[in-house]
């Protein structure tokens, strides 16, 4: 597959599957098609930290999606963050990328299950200390 190909991704750029309509997830990884990563800052240094990473992260991984900085807590992050979406292919190169460069910052890594309260809790991977979480605020796919 050819790097940025993102089979699965509507033409806005978002997982087919992440809608209501969207298939149970079977627990095969193979079923994964996208991985969100929060980096998370809380002050001018750790965002500047952040800022850093973001450029590198642009730079090394073309197909990565950066979205929008968020400076003040949003859904249920308890910190400014942004976040970094990629396709599964990427996984492989990205992780050990974050977790090499990282510069101290805590990132929540999940996949895109289209169940939104596991992808943060039973689906998560923290690099760094993890941060607390307003789950009240995601619900579970039925």
């Amino acid at each position: 597959m050819a790097p940025g190909c993102w089979p699965g991704w509507s033409s806005a750029g978002w997982p087919v599957w992440a809608t209501a309509e969207a298939a149970a997830m079977t627990g095969d990884p193979a079923d994964i098609a996208a991985y969100h990563a929060h980096v998370y800052f809380d002050s001018s240094e750790t965002r500047a930290a952040a800022s850093e990473l973001r450029a590198q992260i642009a730079d090394r991984f073309p197909a990565a999606r950066l979205g929008s900085w968020h400076e003040v807590p949003v859904g249920p992050h308890t910190r400014p963050m942004y976040q970094i979406l990629f396709p599964a292919a990427l996984l492989a190169a990205l992780l050990p990328y974050l977790m090499l460069n990282r510069s101290g910052l805590s990132i929540l890594l999940h996949p895109e299950s289209g169940d939104d309260y596991a992808d943060h809790t039973d689906h998560a991977a923290w690099l760094g200390p993890p941060l607390p979480l307003r789950l009240e605020v995601l619900k579970a796919r039925p």
